[in-house]
């Protein structure tokens, strides 16, 4: 054994309890070996895997490699972007903040973010926790004026769009619908609350008490993180990078090591940062105008797996997927870090989960219908030929600040965002699909002055991220 790896080996045997290294971390290790037989090559990215219990991080292993460039593997050191695993730790500082009296989760976000316009009804930090704002997601909104993930966009671009948008999704509380946007302003809020930079407030409030020495908020792209698995996507049969230089914060671009993750979970067992009371704020449901409570806490989803209460939340950004899914009952929780955009985070940790609590789950759910899939709908019958005079042109929108344009192909007509022309193909008179759907599935349709003159377009998007923009005609 070389002299590094001695010292990694004695570097985590003092981070964490002897029995880590003892009983069921060693049965479990072999079988966790052949759920991520596939990952563990040395020309493929692959995924970070830790298991906690009571006794600390019984098995912490890396599969395939951090980086493919350098021949460098993956290990329980390795920093990876976890997407949206990052909003529970926003939730945290929040709630901090509002146990300091700095701010209440009632609050209208316009308190502390009047750039944004008013609505209809006031839109509160609560909502945004919740995911029950109606903002749209302003992720889409950047992708759909051409905005690509390795692009570098900043937060004054992306708060600059939510302030430009005339409308919601729906009111404020009456629906439950994932939106980037809500935590992306929960950052700026902590901000703007607590008076300093929002990395510097996790940092200072949540990762250093708890000793999460090699995580940040990754706030500025340029900055040198070392030990960083560089995230890839499989394109036309070989690993591409697959990075993003987006410095939004709140809603994603955190980066830390399965290591610390497991320190932050073990939080929720033994609070050190946050207490009790913190932590139960955290784990509280949502609930609508209505009074009908939904999964979604805050920065995380509670649900059940073969029997068992689950508290978790999925990441996917760019190249990058993580999982992490603690079985609070069982004092145990999973932790996925994937570089590889193919990896399914959630199946993995679910798959490491059945072996880690064997015995404890109840029956395994069924297996997926073997039935054959039903047939195809039957879509409506294309345009007219004749729907297509007058369309080509340009389009703009004020929300989005963008013009498009439709043009006229060969084959029919296309849509251009920036300098890349994407298909419509007919599906109705007056109506066309993106296809492929890139960067959105939209529907596109053309609005008409009375039979003839079109006026414009309306997008619908089959997302999250926003239903209908209208484009008004330049000419």
């Amino acid at each position: 054994m070389s002299g590094k790896a001695l010292l990694a080996l004695v570097a985590l045997a003092s981070s964490w309890p002897a029995s880590a290294a003892e009983g069921t971390g060693v049965t479990l290790g072999p079988r966790v070996d052949a759920i991520m037989a596939s990952w563990s090559r040395p020309d493929s990215p692959g995924c970070a895997v830790g298991v906690t219990t009571d006794d600390g991080l019984i098995l912490t292993k890396g599969y395939g490699q951090a980086d493919l460039d350098h021949g460098v593997p993956n290990g329980p050191h390795t920093v990876f972007d976890i997407g949206s695993v990052s909003k529970q730790f926003t939730a945290a500082v929040i709630g901090m903040l509002a146990r300091e009296g700095k701010l209440s989760l009632d609050d209208d976000v316009r308190r502390f973010v009047p750039e944004l316009p008013r609505y209809e009804a006031p839109i509160t930090l609560r909502h945004l926790l919740h995911h029950t704002s109606g903002l749209r997601d302003y992720t889409d909104l950047l992708a759909l004026v051409g905005w690509q993930t390795e692009d570098w966009t900043t937060e004054a671009q992306a708060l600059a769009m939510l302030s430009r948008q005339k409308e919601l999704n729906f009111l404020p509380g009456t629906r439950h619908l994932y939106s980037n946007s809500g935590y992306f302003l929960l950052g700026i809020v902590a901000a703007r609350a607590g008076g300093k930079p929002f990395a510097e407030l996790a940092r200072e409030r949540v990762f250093a008490p708890l000793g999460m020495a090699s995580t940040h908020v990754h706030a500025d792209h340029r900055r040198i993180v070392k030990d960083r698995a560089v995230g890839y996507a499989m394109q036309d049969g070989r690993w591409t990078i697959a990075v993003s230089d987006w410095e939004q914060a709140g809603d994603g671009s955190l980066m830390t090591t399965v290591e610390d993750l497991a320190r932050w979970l073990r939080n929720f067992d033994e609070p050190k940062v946050g207490g009790r009371a913190l932590l139960d704020e955290l784990l509280r449901k949502g609930r609508l105008a209505s009074g009908e409570e939904i999964p979604y806490a805050e920065g995380l989803r509670l649900g059940t797996y073969r029997g068992l209460a689950t508290v978790g939340h999925n990441g996917s950004w760019a190249g990058y997927r993580a999982s992490v899914l603690r079985f609070p009952s069982e004092r145990t929780a999973v932790i996925v870090l994937c570089n590889a955009e193919s990896a399914n985070a959630r199946t993995i940790a679910l798959a490491v989960a059945d072996e880690a609590l064997a015995g404890r789950l109840g029956p395994a759910p069924p297996s997926p219908s073997a039935t054959p899939p039903a047939a195809e709908p039957v879509k409506p019958p294309p345009a007219r030929a004749a729907d297509l005079t007058g369309v080509p042109g340009r389009y703009r929108s004020d929300e989005l600040d963008a013009e498009f344009a439709v043009v006229a192909t060969e084959t029919g007509l296309a849509l251009r965002i920036r300098d890349r022309d994407s298909p419509l193909v007919p599906v109705g008179t007056d109506a066309w699909e993106l296809q492929p759907a890139d960067p959105l599935p939209l529907t596109v349709t053309a609005l008409r002055d009375g039979a003839t003159v079109i006026t414009g377009l309306t997008l619908t998007c089959d997302c999250d991220g926003f239903r209908t923009l209208r484009l008004g005609r330049v000419r």
